[in-house]
């Protein structure tokens, strides 16, 4: 019999990643994505669930996440499902269910730049922002 496990989702994050080292020096990055779901109930109401997941990604893929995302960055991830257990401080057995990413596609910007060191980047940063107001979307 054959299996397959297998997810993608697209979503935006709910907070900056969490970069962190292992004792060995591999990258990992923890991110936690919010992923909507639209519906109409049997009434003909609509409806929108969120659902929020957490997302591990090892290597300079990590590193890449932590560089470049920040909180509401849209992407999509494609990965599998992985279920973790350990014992709580409190001696309780936890359990968690969790994306490993196999591979993360940014669907938008990156973390804004550095405001530049030239006297008038102020009024065009302001030109900019009205006409970025104009934007449909």
């Amino acid at each position: 019999m054959a299996s397959l496990n297998k997810v993608f989702l697209i979503g935006n994050l709910t907070r900056p990643p969490e970069l962190r080292y292992t004792p060995s020096g591999t990258a990992v990055a923890d991110l936690r994505l919010a992923v909507n779901r639209n519906y109409t109930t049997q009434g003909g109401e609509k409806r929108e669930e969120t659902s929020f997941i957490t997302v591990v990604v090892w290597g300079k893929q990590a590193e890449t996440c932590g560089e470049y995302l920040d909180k509401g960055s849209p992407i999509l991830v494609d990965g599998r499902l992985q279920t973790r257990e350990w014992e709580g401080k409190d001696g309780q057995k936890r359990t968690v269910v969790e994306v490993v990413a196999e591979r993360v596609q940014f669907m938008g910007r990156g973390k804004p730049a550095a405001p530049a060191a030239v006297p008038a980047a102020e009024s065009f940063a302001e030109e900019t922002r009205s006409a970025e107001d104009d934007v449909p979307f």
